[in-house]
C-alpha cells in the first residue's frame, strides 16, 4: 500500500453496530456490475448538447437568507454561487476507503478531482456515515475547504431500511445539482441527477476519479443538468 495515502488512522467509532444497513450493501453489490458498464458508456458520451432550462423548483422556493433557509439542509446560497451548479459528493467508497479502526485511505486522484471540481461547482460532502467520524476525515481530505457544506447520517432520510440522500431538501433548484455516489440506492429518490462511480477499496492503480473529470467540466456548463444526464443514461 502507498503509505502517502493513508490520510488518518480515524476510527469508525460505533460503526459497526450502526453501519449503513446489510440490505444496502447487498443491493449496492448487486448493482455494481450495472453501474460500471453505465460508467464505461458514461464516459464515452461527452459531446452532449446545452439544453435549455426546465425549472422543477419554483424561484422563491431557493433559500435567499438565514430565516428562509431554516426549513433547507444548506445554507443560502452565496452571490458569487448562483451561476454554479451544485455537486453533493459521497465519502466512503467514492473519495476514501476506512478499514475498522485502522486507516482511512484516499482513493487515487482524489485531490486533483476535488481541486477541480471545487474551481467549477458549489461541491457539497453529504455521507451516511456518522458525523464523529466523517468530519475528522473531511478535514485532512479537505485542507483547502473546497466543501461549501458538510452533511451527515442525520441528514439522511431514512426508508425502506435504508439512508438515502433527498436531494429536495438541499434547498437547491434541483436541476442544478447533480450526485456522485458509489451507492444507487443513495440518489434513489433522484437517480436522474446520478453520475454513478464503482466502489473503491485498495486498488491504487484506480483511475476512476480523474477520467470523470472531463464528465463534470462539460456538466458546470448546462442550465439543467437532468437532460444532460438523461440523454447520456438514455444512450446507455
Amino acid at each position: 500500500m502507498d503509505l502517502s495515502s493513508v490520510i488518518t488512522q480515524v476510527a469508525k467509532e460505533d460503526e459497526t453496530n450502526t453501519a449503513r444497513p446489510a440490505a444496502l450493501n447487498c443491493q449496492t453489490r448487486a448493482r455494481e456490475g450495472k453501474k460500471r458498464r453505465l460508467l464505461s458508456l458514461l464516459l464515452c458520451c461527452l459531446g452532449y448538447k446545452r439544453h435549455q432550462p426546465n425549472v422543477y423548483l419554483p424561484t422563491n422556493e431557493i433559500p435567499v437568507d438565514n430565516e428562509s433557509s431554516e426549513k433547507y439542509l444548506l445554507p443560502a446560497l452565496r452571490e458569487t454561487e448562483r451561476i454554479k451548479n451544485c455537486l453533493v459528493i459521497d465519502l466512503d467508497e467514492t473519495l476514501v476507503h476506512s478499514s475498522f479502526k485502522v486507516y482511512v485511505t484516499k482513493r487515487p486522484h482524489v485531490d486533483e478531482f476535488l481541486q477541480r471540481v471545487g474551481e467549477l461547482y458549489e461541491c457539497i460532502l453529504f455521507t451516511a456515515s456518522l458525523s464523529k467520524y466523517a468530519d475528522p476525515v473531511a478535514n485532512l481530505l479537505d485542507p483547502n475547504n473546497i466543501f461549501r457544506a458538510r452533511l451527515f447520517r442525520e441528514s439522511c432520510t431514512y426508508y425502506n431500511c435504508n439512508y438515502i440522500k433527498d436531494l429536495s431538501r438541499l434547498g437547491r433548484e434541483i436541476r442544478k445539482v447533480i450526485i456522485i455516489d458509489n451507492s444507487p440506492v443513495s440518489y434513489i429518490f433522484h437517480q436522474d441527477n446520478a453520475v454513478p462511480v464503482s466502489s473503491w477499496f485498495d486498488d491504487m492503480n484506480d483511475t476512476e476519479l480523474l477520467t470523470l473529470i472531463p464528465i463534470f467540466e462539460r456538466l458546470a456548463l448546462v442550465d439543467d443538468v437532468i437532460p444532460a444526464l438523461q440523454d447520456l443514461h438514455r444512450r446507455c
